[in-house]
């Protein structure tokens, strides 16, 4: 038998666990089976993907910015570091979602592009998944210029309905996850041909990653971070408080004892 990996095994937890505990609450089985806490009874054999410091962030960011091919995915590749979106989900983003007078993302929907090339639009990875992100005034600043630059297609392409994709690709049709990555890749190959501290590999989960970590470290509510990351168990919105190191501590306690 093939073994399956920890991701996989925590995807296929996912779906049985809340279908058993809902025969419990119906009082049709005593005890749900998959109420166990995961990692203690497998190995997590995932790889683990490391959130950049705020310096590489800024130094990448600075670099895409400053470079003059590069420069015009400098406004997504902020909003990715900026907001935690997921990547099917950013890429779902259309104009309507941007809600600039209250300041927040309207998230409740992600676009996927599948092996056939069939484009799909798909609820949020999670029920918690539904929600609105709050939005900084650097990044409305960025939405704005992305919807004044956006090209203006001969046909407005329409997913399922959904129309005002704000990121479209050379055939007017909207990007999805393999285009940022195949981006950022491209960015940090040159970045690390020019200079000799290298950059490590950054992808859009990485961006995502690094901005639940960075909210971590200052301080935000770990149930205000939950909301915002879009998780549905507080456990993996905790994991990324594991991230710490010394300094974080120190910071940490300065700040409890100035309190």
């Amino acid at each position: 038998m093939r073994k399956k990996q920890y991701s996989s095994i925590h995807s296929i937890r996912g779906v049985v666990r809340p279908a058993f505990q809902m025969a419990v609450d119906d009082d049709l089985i005593r005890k749900n089976p998959f109420g166990f806490e995961l990692a203690s009874v497998v190995v997590n054999d995932s790889v683990t993907r490391e959130a950049v410091t705020r310096k590489q962030e800024r130094d990448f960011l600075k670099f895409i910015k400053e470079d003059k091919h590069f420069c015009k995915y400098y406004d997504g590749i902020y909003i990715l570091f900026n907001t935690g979106l997921r990547i099917s989900e950013f890429c779902g983003l259309t104009i309507s979602d941007i809600q600039f007078n209250d300041m927040k993302i309207r998230v409740d929907h992600q676009l996927q592009r599948k092996r056939n090339m069939e484009y799909s639009i798909e609820e949020p990875k999670t029920e918690s998944g539904v929600r609105f992100v709050p939005m900084t005034e650097e990044v409305a600043a960025c939405f704005k210029r992305i919807i004044a630059n956006r090209p203006r297609p001969t046909v407005e392409p329409m997913i399922q309905g959904y129309t005002g994709f704000l990121f479209l690709d050379k055939n007017d049709r909207p990007m999805v996850a393999l285009h940022w990555e195949k981006y950022m890749k491209h960015i940090r190959d040159k970045y690390n041909s020019i200079y000799k501290i290298q950059m490590p590999k950054i992808t859009p989960h990485v961006c995502r990653h690094t901005f639940c970590s960075n909210m971590a470290k200052s301080g935000m509510n770990p149930k205000t971070l939950q909301y915002i990351m879009g998780h549905s168990d507080i456990s993996v919105t905790l994991n990324t408080y594991t991230h710490v190191n010394f300094e974080d501590a120190q910071d940490e306690m300065r700040r409890v004892a100035g309190a």
